[in-house]
């Protein structure tokens, strides 16, 4: 923990080291919390590239002391000539996870960055976009140091990922995945960085910089178009919220899995566990998800198309009927098709206690593999998770959004503490804010203790493709043979296993403490001063 005795400090938690300092610099500066996340968020796209990207989509949760929260939805639709008659043209019977068909939907991320500012105008002394991304362009012109999860994934995936338009070019010099330590440059990055700096954030979706997108996007065969970038814009939008015995919480709305993680905790607060780790914990937290999920799967995808509002399912009377459906002693059999995704969180709490939960992605690993050529955008593949169907949940049709695992979450504690907390992981995002969220809120363990101790994840995360109860070797064995006993198929992992995710946390506390946690899983670090 430390001290902030004056408004000029704060601290940023981010899943690479170079991002949360890159954050920490724009708070000693006297920016804002938006602006740090700006700064983290934009530094993550470079020193994280196989993580995240400003071709991506984006979710904030921005909180202020005496006002509620308010949640910044940068999520792209599908182009508008994106239809099942564009798939069938192309012998599609699915939709490719990878390649330039699979860049369907607009990158809203960077819409998102420019609604935060606007969004907190009235917090005064905003800095320059040339502030806010002058790390990461610094990074992207001299080079990055290659992670050991970046040369992993780029030497995994390159089977399906070297063959992509640019991609090679961009991430394997010389053909060859890059080794960990090895220095990457992303010169056609930072020329982008520097446009969006000079130029004006929305100049990626109208002006010079968009016509540059579009003429790449065409190039590499991708039906996103000059108009679909037009079309583009992020919304403010009021955040779902669920009420525990002892505190509120704040997630996003749909196309977001934020339902999901907010109903699993309150859920799971209805059972009146009493004590953490043990069978009633894990057991607790794994049926609650079961669940929430099951609402998620038949309900949440693009809010314009939704047929029931999801606040209604947070409803008090529903989720009592919903918690007395949970077996205390035996496991609800799971045959779950599971969505994955890759992703970052960043948190930021500023000296004067303004909060960002913000979390920005791709979607797979380097998201579509599609690297365009002019300004080095790495396109995602959110929108490889359409079904082409007619209708049902989300199914393709264009200007859709598409349902996104990401959700950013926050909690104000009735004692006044206020907690920013959020993971990567697709399926795992909600199961592993309920485990860190659990474990320091509800059992009083401590922040750091609380993202370390071992995880379990039900069903699919990023690189994995099982529907089993993963569970990491680090539990206890006569837990492991409870779980299994109650009817779990359990599969144990290594200890500190990315796939469990990388999680992160900050708390403020009312006396002006802050405490800041990272994921020992990931290359990140809390930032602090």
């Amino acid at each position: 923990m430390i001290e902030t005795p004056h408004a000029r400090r704060g601290m940023v938690t981010s899943p690479h080291h170079l991002a949360s300092q890159a954050g920490l610099q724009i708070l000693k500066d006297g920016g804002t919390a938006v602006e740090a996340a700006i700064a983290v968020a934009a530094a993550l796209a470079v020193v994280y590239p196989h993580m995240t990207g400003i071709g991506g989509d984006g979710f904030w949760l921005i909180a202020e002391p005496g006002k509620p929260p308010v949640s910044i939805d940068a999520c792209g639709r599908s182009g508008a000539a994106v239809d099942l008659a564009y798939y069938a043209k192309h012998g599609c019977t699915v939709i490719p996870n990878r390649g330039p068909l699979a860049a369907n939907t607009v990158a809203g991320t960077v819409s998102g960055w420019q609604k935060s500012l606007d969004a907190t105008r009235h917090w005064q002394a905003p800095l320059t976009r040339e502030q806010l991304l002058e790390t990461a362009i610094a990074y992207a012109e001299d080079g990055i140091v290659v992670t050991r999860s970046q040369a992993e994934l780029t030497a995994a995936k390159a089977p399906e990922l070297a063959g992509q338009p640019n991609f090679a070019a961009t991430f394997m010099p010389g053909g060859q995945a890059p080794k960990e330590g090895d220095l990457l440059r992303l010169p056609a990055l930072a020329q982008t960085l520097k446009r969006l700096a000079a130029d004006g954030f929305d100049t990626f979706y109208k002006g010079k910089l968009a016509d540059d997108i579009a003429a790449d996007l065409a190039a590499t065969g991708a039906p996103i178009t000059a108009a679909d970038l037009q079309r583009h814009s992020a919304s403010e939008r009021p955040p779902l919220s669920t009420r525990l015995h002892h505190a509120c919480l704040y997630n996003m709305a749909p196309p977001t899995q934020g339902l999901s993680s907010l109903m699993i905790l309150a859920l799971f607060d209805r059972l009146g566990v009493t004590a953490g780790e043990g069978f009633d914990h894990i057991h607790g937290l794994v049926e609650a998800t079961k669940q929430a999920f099951i609402v998620r799967d038949e309900h949440v995808g693009d809010p314009d198309h939704m047929t029931a509002d999801p606040a209604s399912f947070l409803d008090s009377a529903l989720l009592d009927r919903l918690a007395a459906r949970i077996d205390r002693n035996h496991a609800l059999p799971w045959p779950h098709v599971a969505k994955p995704g890759d992703t970052i969180w960043l948190g930021v709490i500023d000296g004067q206690g303004r909060s960002v939960s913000f979390i920005q992605s791709v979607y797979f690993e380097f998201g579509s593999g599609v690297v365009l050529p002019q300004t080095g955008i790495c396109w995602q593949n959110r929108g490889s998770s359409f079904r082409l169907a007619e209708g049902g949940w989300n199914a393709l049709k264009p200007n859709r959004k598409p349902f996104h695992t990401l959700n950013p979450a926050m909690a104000i504690f009735d004692d006044g503490r206020r907690m920013v907390y959020g993971t990567m992981g697709g399926e795992g995002q909600p199961q592993t804010q309920s485990a860190v969220f659990s474990r320091y809120g509800l059992f009083g363990m401590p922040l750091q203790q609380a993202v370390s101790a071992p995880r379990w994840l039900l069903g699919k995360t990023w690189g994995d493709a099982s529907v089993t109860l993963k569970l990491e070797d680090r539990f206890a064995p006569e837990l492991v043979a409870q779980l299994k006993a109650a009817g779990h198929e359990v599969e144990v992992l290594e200890g500190y296993s990315s796939t469990m995710g990388h999680a992160g946390a900050i708390v403020l506390h009312p006396n002006g403490v802050l405490d800041g946690a990272t994921d020992p899983r990931s290359d990140g670090a809390v930032a602090a001063w």
